[in-house]
C-alpha cells in the first residue's frame, strides 16, 4: 500500500507556512490548543506534533495535541463542506477524545516500508484514529503512552 501523504509539494509548504503563521499569531502552540478547543483553564498541553490524520477520504495534514486531558487533531486547512441547503462552509477538520475514553495506543508500521509508522488510538467504544507522517514518531508515540497511563 502506497500512501501519498498530500496534494504536491508546494500544496503542503503553503499549509505548514499557514500554521507556522497561526501558531505565532495566537502566541505559541499552547494558546492555539485553548482557541481551536475551547478548553477548561488548568489543561495542560504536553506536546504538539504535525502530522496526518488517515480518514476515508484521505489523509488529512495538520496538528495533533497531547495534553494531560484529551488528544485532539485539527487540520492545517479548512475543508469544504456543503449542507443540505447548498450552503457552502469551510471549517478545519477537529478531533478531541478525551483520555478517559481511550482504551489504548499502538505502534504500527507500513510492512513494505518499515519508514512509514502509524500511531493507532483506540477509544474505549471501539472507535479507531490513525496518526502518520511525523517528525518525531517516537516522541509523539511516548507522549500519548505518558498520557494515557496517567489518566
Amino acid at each position: 500500500m502506497n500512501i501519498r501523504l498530500g496534494p504536491k509539494v508546494s500544496a503542503i509548504m503553503k499549509g505548514k507556512l499557514r500554521l507556522g503563521a497561526r501558531i505565532l499569531q495566537e502566541g505559541g502552540v499552547e494558546k492555539l490548543f485553548k482557541q481551536i478547543f475551547n478548553v477548561r483553564e488548568g489543561e495542560k498541553l504536553l506536546n504538539a506534533s504535525q502530522c496526518y490524520l488517515s480518514t476515508s477520504a484521505g489523509p488529512i495534514a495538520g496538528l495533533l495535541f497531547i495534553s494531560d486531558e484529551n488528544v485532539a487533531f485539527c487540520s492545517e486547512s479548512s475543508l469544504t463542506f456543503t449542507l443540505p441547503t447548498k450552503d457552502v462552509i469551510r471549517t478545519p477538520y477537529k478531533v478531541m477524545i478525551p483520555l478517559k475514553k481511550i482504551k489504548g495506543a499502538n505502534q504500527s508500521e507500513n510492512v513494505n516500508n518499515p519508514n512509514q509508522k502509524y500511531i493507532q488510538v483506540v477509544t474505549v467504544d471501539k472507535f479507531e484514529f490513525w496518526f502518520m507522517g511525523f517528525l518525531n514518531y517516537q516522541k509523539a508515540f511516548k507522549y500519548i503512552q505518558q498520557a494515557i497511563s496517567q489518566s
